[in-house]
């Protein structure tokens, strides 16, 4: 290993590369971590500085405070190489800035921008080889922070723990997608931490999408928890709706998340000239226009998919079976979408960031 000091990050590099061992035509979503790490401590009232080195595993105490309160936050972003090998981010500012609100909705510590700006550029120079070049290919970045305090009382943690690792990725494919209408259970609520990217929101997804896939279905669209009448996400990701010609989604909320790739489809769909509302969306209007043959698409927007079509949804014990369209406004957007990312056309909204 060799150390040097870069930007004040200290960076130790792998004495070899594994990069070798990976076979990149088979790759699974999110289980293959590149040669190093950022990681950058809260202890003391401060952030220590930010040290990259070769990922491994690290000790952790049984009391610490992210097992028994699950204070922890995330975010999902992903880097892409051009035809020339420069490597670009997508709007990382937005990233950045919502990992800083989900930070204070847990009472957790901002991560200061040049530690994750920063120590981010540095890791993905590091491990730039691992950034493959192609549509369809990317690199996921995983930003996380956990509270590392030990003591099992129930308080915020005094310390804690910023982390950001690498998984490359090809094309994300879910295959054919069937929801189920949520009736009972609910994602979040109001005053809740349904707009924070909190660890807990995601495993309070797992019983109820588990019960929906001994059923057959893949995802579970979510409605609020007041009334069950409002559709609001599906599944991890954020849901629009086409109705006829218009493309509908729900507005953000202390329920549902502020999607980055959400934001980004309204953009670009405004751009082309679709009508785009952004209001809340009652399961019975759903149902009707699915009925009545004015619901053409449903699909859901995030950063590992980017969109994910679905094919049908249930409600009621009632299964309704989307058309098949040809040049669906799903895969147009998608196309435009990812083409900027991979610098395959100009980005004329000045969202991508060379490292």
């Amino acid at each position: 290993m060799s150390a040097t000091q870069t930007n004040k990050i200290d960076i130790t590099k792998a004495a070899t590369s594994k990069i070798n061992e990976v076979d990149f035509e088979k790759l699974s979503f999110g289980a293959v971590f590149t040669d190093h790490m950022l990681e950058c401590d809260f202890t003391n009232g401060e952030w220590q500085t930010p040290v990259i080195k070769p990922y491994a595993p690290f000790l952790a105490d049984p009391s610490m405070r992210v097992f028994h309160y699950g204070q922890a936050i995330f975010e999902g972003m992903k880097a892409y190489k051009d035809d020339n090998s420069d490597i670009w981010l997508f709007r990382p500012d937005e990233n950045y800035n919502r990992f800083n609100k989900s930070a204070v909705r847990m009472a957790m510590p901002e991560v200061p921008e040049n530690v994750f700006m920063d120590g981010l550029s540095q890791l993905l120079k590091i491990d730039q080889e691992w950034v493959k070049k192609g549509k369809g290919n990317a690199m996921y970045i995983r930003p996380f922070m956990i509270a590392t305090g030990t003591g099992v009382i129930a308080n915020p943690s005094d310390d804690y723990k910023f982390m950001i690792i690498l998984s490359p990725v090809t094309s994300y494919y879910s295959g054919d997608v069937k929801v189920v209408i949520a009736e009972h259970f609910s994602r979040a609520a109001n005053g809740g931490i349904g707009a924070a990217k909190a660890a807990g929101n995601y495993a309070a997804q797992f019983y109820p999408t588990t019960l929906a896939n001994k059923e057959g279905f893949q995802q579970v669209i979510w409605t609020d928890d007041a009334t069950h009448t409002k559709l609001e996400e599906a599944g991890t990701m954020n849901v629009f709706f086409r109705i006829n010609d218009t493309l509908l989604t729900a507005p953000t909320s202390e329920r549902i998340l502020d999607g980055v790739t959400r934001k980004t489809l309204i953009d670009l769909a405004k751009s082309e000239g679709i009508n785009v509302e952004v209001r809340s969306v009652l399961v019975s209007e759903l149902v009707e226009a699915a009925e009545n043959g004015s619901l053409k698409e449903i699909f859901g927007a995030g950063t590992a998919a980017v969109i994910s079509p679905i094919s049908g949804f249930s409600y009621k014990e009632t299964y309704h079976e989307l058309p098949k369209i040809e040049n669906a406004m799903a895969t147009q957007l998608k196309d435009k979408l990812t083409n900027i990312q991979n610098k395959l056309a100009e980005d004329t909204f000045g969202w991508t960031v060379k490292i």
